[in-house]
């Protein structure tokens, strides 16, 4: 798996400036195709709120290249030309099923995103660069008191990749599966039994500024938790955050060698990291570097990018994503031999992602995507089949 180069899905082109997850993609396929153009999506309610639902599926039409949005029956229609300032969009809400309750859509060729809201309609906009997300680490975005959240899914000819993302935020609670050919069923994303007021209660413990990720509304409910990387644009957390642990890395490094491995199905493709002059230099096994990092800053970290940018290449691209999680986990100091996939060893420093930590160990499966490279090794709440039969969306208790 971590052989094949990850594609960056975003619902749409030209979004807010978000995060977004890595889903693997297959190889395109060249038959008309075993996967037929739209498949069902059983949308159903556990979460025990009264409050209406409202569905959305927006993204990328992968025949046209084009943005918009389907409707319940998985007809796409494309975003008008937007404005400057942004101009409303069409409303593309979806109604959901009650509480208690069931309701099947279906979903095409699409990259893009499935979100969902309680008690009120999501405020969509289009710029002339085409759909801006929402952005609630902006107190005055629209959606900021709005109960919501998103899955992000690919579906094409090679089959369906459908996630339970974490990577922004963490927020209404919701499970994705998929049933295969064979008719088994196959889920991830669910939390443990009260594992949602477990993690903002973990938040609010841990010392630092961790709690400031919480978002409430004025009638106490808890909306949300901002990613670390938001945190730090808000301010919540402070610009060192991570520092004591990267430096760490980087004394340590000066006088030994990092040793990465990024793809598991070639184990003889090795590159081998020293830092000098405050850079970590990669090289090949004949010796030669390959690329080069700058000692990175929390942003850098938490967000997978900027001094750790992964292009969608052969080389620096798979080095940076095993050094994100190596960052993210804290595992660099413990074991010079990356990527680390046993999550045993797993945010032991005190010095790491609390985010992800409390997420991780309030998920059944332990699998979550709290950050843009936590597929490394496969611990990410992804599900994926060749042949969808149908794929399903859970509303989980907020509890």
């Amino acid at each position: 798996m971590l052989g094949r180069l990850r594609h960056r899905l975003l619902a749409a082109a030209g979004s807010a400036a978000l995060l977004g997850t890595l889903l693997t993609l297959g190889s395109p396929s060249t038959a008309s195709g075993a996967v037929p153009a739209t498949i069902p999506l059983k949308v159903t309610n556990n979460s025990g709120r009264g409050d209406a639902v409202y569905v959305y599926n927006l993204g990328t039409n992968l025949a046209t290249g084009q943005q918009g949005w389907a409707d319940a029956a998985g007809t796409f229609h494309a975003w008008p030309a937007g404005g400057n300032p942004p101009t409303p969009a069409p409303d593309a809400s979806i109604a959901g099923p009650a509480a208690g309750q069931s309701k099947t859509i279906r979903i095409p060729k699409f990259s893009g995103r499935i979100y969902f809201s309680y008690g009120q309609k999501l405020d969509f906009r289009l710029t002339t660069g085409g759909l801006v997300q929402p952005a609630v680490q902006n107190p005055s975005d629209p959606n900021r008191n709005i109960l919501f959240n998103w899955s992000e899914y690919t579906l094409n000819d090679s089959g369906l990749w459908l996630n339970s993302t974490q990577v922004d935020m963490f927020s209404a609670p919701y499970a994705v599966g998929v049933q295969r050919a064979d008719g088994s069923t196959v889920s991830t994303g669910r939390l443990k039994s009260g594992g949602y007021n477990a993690v903002v209660s973990a938040l609010r413990a841990q010392s630092g500024g961790w709690g400031g990720l919480v978002q409430t509304r004025a009638d106490g409910t808890v909306l949300r938790a901002l990613s670390p990387a938001y945190g730090l644009e808000t301010g919540a957390l402070p610009a060192s955050v991570l520092d004591d642990y990267i430096n760490r890395v980087w004394q340590k490094y000066a006088t030994s060698t990092l040793t990465v491995t990024p793809f598991s199905d070639q184990p003889n493709t090795k590159y081998y990291g020293r830092v000098s002059g405050g850079v970590m230099n990669f090289t090949n096994a004949s010796g030669a570097v390959v690329t080069s990092f700058q000692k990175p800053d929390a942003s850098s970290v938490f967000g997978c990018h900027k001094l750790l940018d992964a292009p969608n290449d052969a080389v620096r691209g798979p080095i940076s994503r095993t050094l994100c999680a190596g960052f993210n986990r804290s595992t660099l100091l413990t074991n010079p031999n990356q990527p680390d996939t046993s999550s045993a060893g797993f945010y032991q420093d005190p010095v790491t992602n609390h985010y992800a930590r409390v997420i991780h160990s309030q998920m059944a499966d332990g699998k979550a995507y709290a950050f843009a490279f936590d597929d490394v090794g496969q611990h990410e709440s992804l599900v994926h089949d060749g042949n969808p039969l149908q794929a399903y969306l859970t509303l989980d208790p907020l509890s």
